[in-house]
């Protein structure tokens, strides 16, 4: 995996991973979970060079080796993916979030049509303001409690992180089983997303419940959906939300999964995404 560090015209770096491949490969770019740093899943390593993937991921702002961007909304993860794909010579791309990098992928494919060739977000959010959602119905006292404190703003939700302890409870046996086998990976990239502190949480907590500046059902490309039906973190019903608001959604349901056993649907939705962005660009993903 190498890592560069690009630098932004506004003067902002942003950390770069990148699994590098052959010019036929689909270019998966991997929008990480809060809060992660953005190696790419490395659960999933084997499926993608089964199916000829080459990974591409950030630190989103404010992570790792990536300043801070203040005030940012979802929506600007677009423009810094394409200033990524600029510098690596990546024409067009899928996009691939899980949890609160679901919604980072959802802007890629709203914002950069002609780029985004299909796009997936497991166990992903939907806008705060959905129209129709019960938001909180269904996540976890603390889950809530977070969240709730960074629609009053800035300084509840430092006050509230100056406090907040990790809740065991949030996670269903099915997550916890998951995160002491394949997907203990997480420990890999939670411990280092939070060592300068809680501010780079802090801002995506404020966006997930600001406006997003943009509309999920501007996405074109083929999206799919993986949601665990018993989802503590984010409940399913956020992607049923998006499936009824994205005329290209697919939804896959998993009954018995939680917000990470989740992820063990990940090859799955690697084959879908390989399949769908065939689909849309037979001859040659990348030039």
């Amino acid at each position: 995996m190498k890592e560069t560090d690009l630098k932004l015209s506004d003067g902002r770096t942003l950390h770069i991973y990148d699994s590098g491949g052959s010019e036929t490969d689909l270019v998966v770019l991997w929008h990480h979970g809060t809060p992660n740093i953005g190696t790419p899943p490395r659960p999933l390593f084997p499926a993608a060079a089964r199916l000829g993937i080459r990974w591409v991921s950030y630190d989103r702002p404010g992570y790792g080796g990536s300043t801070p961007h203040p005030g940012r909304d979802i929506a600007s993860a677009a423009a810094d993916v394409a200033a990524i794909a600029d510098t690596l010579g990546i024409d067009r791309f899928a996009v691939l979030g899980h949890s609160g990098g679901g919604p980072h992928a959802l802007a890629c494919g709203a914002l950069l049509p002609d780029r985004v060739l299909t796009v997936a977000s497991v166990a992903g959010l939907a806008p705060f303001d959905a129209e129709g959602l019960d938001w909180f119905t269904g996540m976890s006292h603390s889950g809530v409690a977070s969240l709730r404190a960074a629609a009053e703003g800035r300084t509840a939700k430092e006050a509230h992180e100056a406090t907040a302890e990790y809740d065991p409870e949030m996670f269903t046996p099915a997550d916890h089983a998951a995160l002491s086998a394949e997907w203990s990976w997480f420990g890999e990239v939670v411990g280092p997303a939070v060592e300068a502190g809680p501010g780079a949480l802090i801002d995506d907590d404020l966006a997930y419940v600001a406006p997003w500046g943009f509309a999920p059902a501007r996405i074109k490309a083929p999206l799919l959906l993986v949601h665990g039906d018993l989802d503590r973190v984010v409940p399913s019903s956020h992607s049923r939300w998006l499936a009824r608001q994205c005329p290209t959604a697919q939804l896959w349901p998993r009954p018995e999964d939680g917000h990470i056993s989740v992820l063990d649907a990940g090859g799955s939705a690697l084959e879908w995404l390989v399949a769908s962005a065939n689909a849309v660009a037979p001859p040659r993903m990348n030039p």
